[in-house]
């Protein structure tokens, strides 16, 4: 196996462990049997665990702003449609994965925000790009007379996102997609409408 191979592999199952478990909790050793890979090679390919948990961030979070913006930038659906579908396919997918994993970035900043600067930083650079994505779906809708334009489109995409993660911590102390449900079902019935 290539170098580059081997280093994606242990940020894919990384990403996949961290999912599970948290980064706390989430061994090198653990990565590196799982990935078959030696216990020396891991700092071939990362300088610390830090460099490695940045690495799997920025997996997870080029994977799901990918995802964002083909579903909020299709023009073939309605801007609060975009929304919708967005929201609908994330409780699917929790729904799938028994009320298990959430979304990687929110447990990071969970766990992390306070501990380490430099997950702090790129998580907030994260949720940032995601709010960019929801307020420009948003000023569509507006100008779409879909929505309300007296409403700040920027103010309503950090509610939108803030709301959602916190849907999903509660579904996830639940285990149960309710609190996701829940949220679907009011920011279109009282909020985006």
């Amino acid at each position: 196996m290539e170098k580059k191979d081997t280093r994606s592999e242990i940020i894919r199952i990384g990403t996949e462990l961290i999912s599970r478990q948290g980064y706390n909790a989430t061994g090198i050793e653990m990565v590196l049997k799982e990935a078959g890979v030696p216990k020396g090679s891991f700092y071939h390919y990362f300088k610390s665990k830090e460099e490695f948990g940045l690495a799997v961030l920025d997996l997870f979070a080029g994977y799901y702003s990918r995802r964002m913006t083909a579903l909020l930038q299709d023009t073939a659906l309605s801007p609060l449609t975009r929304i919708r579908k967005l929201l609908e396919g994330s409780l699917e997918r929790f729904s799938r994965n028994q009320c298990s994993k959430g979304c990687l970035i929110g447990n990071l900043g969970q766990e992390l925000a306070d501990q380490n600067e430099r997950f702090r930083a790129r998580l907030d650079e994260i949720f940032d790009g995601w709010r960019r994505l929801f307020a420009a779906c948003l000023s569509e809708a507006q100008t779409a007379k879909e929505l309300d334009s007296r409403i700040e489109a920027e103010a309503l995409a950090s509610f939108i996102l803030s709301g959602w993660e916190g849907a999903i911590l509660q579904a996830k102390v639940m285990k149960s997609p309710q609190p996701l449900q829940d949220f679907i079902e009011i920011l279109f019935k009282v909020t985006l409408r």
